[in-house]
């Protein structure tokens, strides 16, 4: 029987590259926005990265209402206003942990049927 002399790196490469995209697309962002929104708790919550232009946000209140920036918007006209905004504009996702999960994937659906990549959920720091 051959003996092995080396350890092979190659699985834990490929454990460590799964991990880092993990914790990529899990970071969130803690802004203050003008609207009420009581935000969920989470365990692990990065600070903002510092960006060139402000974030669009996009709220939902525990009453379910969606505002677009500062403007209550109807969630039909979302699609429309979307379609105004550039690919690469960073965008933030406010909902309130009262809202309906339905509503979160009302937004959803025009942001992916948009292809914008560029999103964050925001939550607050769990005490």
């Amino acid at each position: 029987m051959k003996r092995f002399n080396q350890i092979n790196m190659i699985p834990f490469i490929d454990i460590m590259l799964v991990l880092l995209a993990i914790v990529l697309t899990t970071a969130t962002f803690v802004s203050q926005g003008l609207i009420d929104v009581n935000l969920p708790k989470a365990e692990e919550v990065s600070e903002p990265v510092p960006k060139q232009e402000e974030p669009l946000q996009i709220s939902i209140d525990e009453n379910g209402d969606l505002f677009f920036g500062e403007k209550k918007i109807a969630y039909d006209e979302l699609k429309t206003k979307l379609a105004d905004v550039d690919k690469a504009q960073f965008i933030v996702l406010r909902i309130d942990k009262q809202a309906a999960f339905e509503q979160f994937v009302k937004i959803l659906d025009p942001l992916k049927a948009g292809e914008f990549t560029n999103l964050s959920i925001q939550a607050e720091q769990a005490d």
